[in-house]
């Protein structure tokens, strides 16, 4: 079904209608490999359709709900949507005919300035995935408004000026590694959360793709575990990890885990047996870091991964071996950990020590 341009009598509401629209479409469109809960996303579509969502903040809490029953997607489309909603209407538009690539351009030099290269990309597909929709979706007496939106920003395009991500070193590992075994983390479920914080240290998994594990996803084979993951994408790899390094944890939450009464079959779920949040995460390893005394630039779970894949470059010097480590699909991807070879550093060092020496035999 198509509608009018200016669907509502006033600017703010009908930007509202036309991003509710389009994020009815993600919901429809996304990945759904991860969802667990279907039954909240079908009620969000529902809200969706039946114009029962009246504010931005309905809105945001609806894409809150979603995100936490398993479309983690979606925070790439409605993150930049609701801070435009915001800029547009803050500013002195009256339609949407006023909506412009200039004024798209405005709003990201404003809203990215201070965001990573990957996260201004995002702002970008999320603006053209939207006006993109309202292109096709706007018709009155036979007629469409056509935005054709294009947002060429060299700025986001390739990976130049890229910020190297934050790890840890070898002895903030072991430094790391010993403060989880001395955390508390939840008196009932600390066994739970030690492993899954294991669990991205040693085999440098996304926090996503640990709280994605089924029970049947990680086995026995010899002296490890093997562990099916199944990636971005819902691409699948596999990776190890020593039993020593987990088995008295995963022992230990197996046997607890029933208690909690699970509504779904994956590895891990919280004390009333629905799934566990990346935030939930992300603060327990806070807390670790900050028991070891451990500060950097980003303090977060996905930092662990970056310390895996460094280690394994400085022991292996083999980017396939990280590429395929980390399921990273480019092998340009995994390139920027070669910028932590000291050893490699070392060398181009050495270029210069050897100027003297050809001087003297001069």
């Amino acid at each position: 079904m198509k509608y009018p341009l200016n669907y509502k009598d006033e600017f703010s509401q009908t930007l509202l209608f036309w991003i509710m629209r389009f994020i009815r479409h993600k919901l429809t469109t996304l990945s759904n490999h991860q969802v667990l809960d279907k039954e909240s996303i079908l009620q969000a579509i529902n809200a969706l359709n039946n114009d029962e969502i009246h504010s931005i903040n309905e809105l945001e809490s609806l894409c809150k709900s979603v995100r936490k029953a398993g479309m983690i997607g979606i925070n790439t489309y409605s993150t930049p949507l609701l801070k435009l909603y915001t800029f547009l209407t803050q500013g002195s538009f009256d339609t949407m005919e006023s909506i412009d690539e200039e004024v798209l351009s405005d709003f990201l030099s404003v809203e990215t300035s201070t965001l990573s290269n990957a996260s201004k990309k995002n702002y970008r597909i999320a603006l053209i995935g939207l006006f993109g929709y309202i292109d096709k979706q706007n018709e009155f007496e036979g007629k469409s408004y056509v935005y054709d939106i294009t947002l060429k920003i060299s700025a986001l395009q390739g990976k130049s000026g890229q910020k190297l991500p934050a790890y840890l070193s070898q002895d903030e590992i072991e430094r790391f590694l010993k403060a989880i075994d001395e955390a508390q983390l939840g008196e009932k479920v600390a066994a739970r959360n030690k492993l899954i914080i294991k669990l991205i240290v040693y085999t440098g998994i996304r926090v996503s793709e640990a709280l994605s594990l089924r029970r049947k996803d990680i086995y026995p084979h010899l002296d490890c575990y093997i562990i099916q993951i199944r990636g971005k994408g819902n691409k699948p790899r596999v990776a190890m990890i020593r039993q020593s390094h987990i088995q008295n944890l995963l022992n230990a939450w197996l046997t607890q885990r029933p208690s909690f009464a699970p509504s779904h079959d994956l590895l891990f779920c919280n004390t009333k047996g629905k799934t566990l949040t990346q935030s939930y995460i992300y603060q327990n390893v806070e807390n670790i870091l900050t028991q070891a005394g451990i500060r950097k630039e980003k303090n977060g779970a996905h930092m662990l991964r970056h310390s895996f894949a460094t280690l394994l470059y400085q022991q292996k010097h083999d980017l396939v071996m990280v590429q395929e480590a980390l399921g990273h699909a480019d092998l340009n991807t995994s390139r920027i950990y070669t910028h932590f070879d000291s050893k490699r550093l070392r060398e181009v060092v050495g270029v210069m020590d050897t100027l003297n020496d050809t001087k003297e035999k001069e």
